[in-house]
């Protein structure tokens, strides 16, 4: 098995995000679809790509693509790929799916047929009759999209955003994954200042520390793949060293996150430590509006509250223009919020440099950019 394909799955509006991180890890035959990037690796990729890949949700092996508009069809091209290279004879492979504007719509049972095959399959290559699926879990997906169907493996487990240093967490956390992208999405460098106003539970400046030191979000997780009979324990310890390697554990960081609630800041303390953080990023209770700085071309990136509620309205109107206030002065630094509330310019004072349409959960908001001068040439 030299070369594999993966399947890199996104919250719509960050795939080329994502492209650019498997780019990055030195794939080069790389497509973008929506809510996926498409790659070619060997299978030490499987690795790399779940250590490696902060924005991604999930990595998924591909095992076939083919069109179908018949149960019969579905059936016949499922049990004629190679699923004996992958499924082990006492793995667990329940069959999950998901079917959109196809002819075969009927997801339970795309669901049946797919399991039904893959377990005729591998009656023939491994020469038994029953399966106990006690063993490692192989989760299989059928996705059918206008009739063409893609049958891939998990090779996640969990899904990428659990990066196993946030047990606790506030009632509306922000995702690892939309933490990460909105990083990136920033002109933050290790070596400038990094402030987040409503830390929550500290995911945003976690995230930042990771990104800053270059510590591979993976690396404190397990995955399903380091249990599967094929997939060679020395292709994970060789990405678990390259991650080691590259990490910049003694690159200073100076990342600040402040929140209202006190217990919030108790909340944050705790996972930054659980992180590998105990003393890289400084926790401090305080309202957003009472931020001050002598520092220079720094950069603020909030996750506010949006007033989704009516009677929150006038609250986050005020709490916006508040921000404005607090941050006109500061002309150094550049400034990022993300939030579903449509006139947020018109309450923060000012027109955005940038603005970008991401997703947080199922709630569509807006990644609003206020650019600062940009630092003197060194």
């Amino acid at each position: 098995m030299d070369s594999i394909t993966l399947i890199a799955t996104a919250a719509m509006g960050l795939e080329a995000i994502v492209a650019d991180e498997v780019r990055a890890l030195g794939y080069t035959d790389v497509k973008v679809e929506n809510g996926k990037v498409i790659f070619e690796a060997d299978p030490s990729g499987i690795a790399r790509a779940n250590l490696w890949l902060r924005t991604a949700d999930r990595v998924k092996l591909l095992v076939g693509e083919f069109k179908a508009t018949s149960f019969e069809e579905l059936f016949e091209q499922t049990k004629a790929l190679p699923w004996s290279e992958y499924v082990s004879k006492d793995a667990e492979f329940p069959v999950i799916g998901k079917s959109v504007k196809s002819t075969l719509y009927s997801v339970p049972d795309c669901q049946a047929i797919v399991k039904k095959a893959v377990v005729e399959s591998l009656k023939q290559s491994h020469h038994i009759e029953w399966f106990e699926e006690k063993g490692p879990l192989q989760r299989i997906e059928v996705a059918i999209l206008k009739d063409i169907v893609t049958l891939t493996i998990d090779t996640s487990g969990t899904g990428l955003h659990k990066r196993g240093y946030r047990y606790l967490h506030n009632e509306a956390p922000l995702k690892e994954t939309l933490a990460a992208a909105m990083i990136k999405l920033t002109n933050w460098h290790p070596d400038r200042p990094f402030v987040d106003p409503f830390c929550g539970s500290g995911t945003l400046p976690i995230e930042a520390a990771m990104i800053g030191q270059n510590i591979a979000p993976g690396i404190n997780r397990e995955f399903a793949y380091e249990k599967w009979a094929w997939f060679k324990p020395q292709w994970h310890d060789l990405a678990l060293q390259e991650a080691e390697d590259l990490a910049k554990y003694d690159q200073p960081l100076t990342i600040l996150g402040t929140d209202i609630d006190h217990k919030m800041i108790e909340l944050a303390s705790n996972n930054a430590t659980e992180a590998g953080f105990p003393d890289q990023i400084k926790f401090k209770q305080m309202q957003a509006k009472d931020f001050t700085t002598k520092k220079e071309y720094g950069v603020i990136v909030g996750n506010p509250p949006y007033g989704e509620r009516m009677n929150e309205k006038k609250y986050v109107e005020n709490l916006y223009r508040d921000l404005g206030e607090t941050y006109r002065p500061l002309e150094t630094w550049s400034v990022y919020m993300i939030t579903s509330y449509e006139d947020f310019e018109k309450a923060y004072g000012k027109k955005a440099t940038k603005k970008r349409k991401l997703y947080n959960g199922n709630i569509r908001t807006d990644f609003y950019q206020f650019w600062g001068k940009r630092p003197p040439r060194k």
